[in-house]
């Protein structure tokens, strides 16, 4: 029997990831017999599931909730439960609460459950565990050295997994996300968010505010390309990985205006024009810590894969939430 658990299941990527183990049935070469969700807001199951599917609201900021969701000894475990940057930096207790203590509750609920139980487990990090100041490219020597709570909380949460992987815990993989664009929805309290908002509101025919200057650089792979990312670590040969567990994905490094140039090319200059200048001096500071370019020879060895370029980013999101279509 094959069980997997998505902590964070009701955000974006961990709909989009449950949907497809659902449809699929297989993960890893293996049938799938049970998908639990879980998130602190009920999930909502996939449509059309192929395998029985189970949602249930849970804390992992609560040891005893954490202990639920490992109680049936699910195989496979992917970790997205956090609270995102914006949010960890101006709630400091809720984001060490969430985002640290949460994954430790997890972790010690599946080391005291014992008995030789030791599931692969996927951790969604970010490349926000890095801090200035970069080299032109961020490659898999760089040190992890973050400059906000949010990266500090993930880069801790990196050592606990290996750590916990290195004494039998658990088999784990930590993979480090670029900046995920174009979210669909509603925009969260990401300090990234404006990234896809640039695109996502214009494309439905609304004003978008950029907050940073067109000079700002950054790392972006798509919701599809994440979910990718997610998948492929679930089914690496620990051994191929090796005993460094966390990996930087793929991913395409853009300025604003490259971004805002492709969004001009894919859909017209009308649709380019809805962007708004505004700047933030709080948004301008943070991001001004962030990395803008990697070079992730460990993943792509590992056979990840990220998009090309940004006009393919965007295709991506106007296929899978606009039906191929946009209001210009």
């Amino acid at each position: 029997m094959t069980r997997v658990l998505v902590t964070g299941a009701a955000g974006m990527i961990g709909r989009k990831l449950a949907a497809l183990i659902a449809a699929d049935g297989v993960l890893a070469g293996q049938p799938v017999t049970h998908l639990a969700l879980a998130d602190v807001l009920m999930p909502e199951k996939p449509a059309g599931a192929a395998v029985p599917v189970s949602a249930v609201p849970a804390d992992i900021a609560d040891p005893s909730g954490a202990a639920r969701l490992v109680a049936d000894r699910p195989q496979f475990i992917f970790h997205l439960a956090a609270v995102v940057s914006g949010e960890a930096e101006t709630d400091f207790d809720r984001g060490y609460s969430v985002n640290l203590d949460g994954t430790r509750n997890l972790l010690e609920a599946i080391r005291r459950a014992g008995d030789g139980y030791r599931p692969r487990f996927v951790f969604a990090s970010s490349i926000a565990v890095f801090g200035m100041p970069f080299p032109p490219a961020i490659g898999d020597e760089f040190l992890s050295a973050p400059l906000t709570s949010y990266g500090t909380q993930k880069a801790m949460c990196e050592l606990l997994l290996s750590d916990y992987t290195r004494r039998g815990f658990i088999d784990g993989v930590g993979i480090r996300l670029p900046t995920i664009c174009v979210r669909p929805g509603k925009p969260n309290r990401a300090a990234s968010g404006f990234f896809s908002s640039i695109i996502r509101e214009p494309l439905a025919g609304q004003e978008a505010v950029l907050p940073v200057p067109d000079t700002v650089r950054h790392w972006h792979a798509s919701p599809r390309a994440a979910v990718r990312f997610l998948i492929h670590a679930a089914q690496l040969d620990g051994v191929a990985i090796g005993p460094r567990r966390n990996l930087s994905m793929p991913g395409l490094s853009v300025t604003v205006a490259e971004q805002i140039e492709a969004l001009r090319r894919v859909a017209g200059e009308t649709v380019a024009a809805r962007i708004r200048r505004e700047p933030d001096p709080a948004v301008i500071r943070i991001v001004g810590g962030w990395p803008e370019r990697f070079d992730p020879q460990r993943a792509l060895a590992l056979g990840f894969r990220a998009e090309k370029t940004f006009d393919e980013i965007i295709r991506i999101h106007i296929e899978d939430e606009l039906g191929g279509e946009w209001v210009r």
